[in-house]
């Protein structure tokens, strides 16, 4: 298994697919299926069954997961997607974008 360049909490940009263009924050990683949640990205509508958390039921708005390969990092200085490389520091292994090679 690869390790993914993105980690949960990290600002991203969609670059391809319906909702190209658009930007959120990473809230889950699903590492099994090379996927991300991204806060306000990919809304999809789910029907629910009332229970007791919610009694009325109802349509409900949702994040659905987006392929890791469709995002890209944002860089903290210019706010362009930029790529992500990894490097050490000391004896600490960081992860930098490449574009302005700032530490993230």
């Amino acid at each position: 298994m690869e390790k993914l360049k993105i980690k949960s909490g990290d600002l991203v940009l969609v670059t391809a697919g319906d909702h190209k263009g658009s930007e959120g924050k990473v809230l889950r990683v699903l590492k099994d299926k090379n996927k991300a949640i991204v806060e306000g990205v990919n809304l999809v509508k789910k029907h629910q069954k009332p229970s007791a958390a919610s009694p009325q039921g109802g349509i409900t708005e949702m994040e659905a997961p987006i392929h890791i390969s469709n995002l890209a990092l944002k860089d903290p200085k210019s706010g362009e997607a930029t790529r992500v490389g990894f490097k050490m520091e000391g004896d600490k292994k960081v992860r930098f974008a490449k574009k302005s090679n700032q530490v993230l």
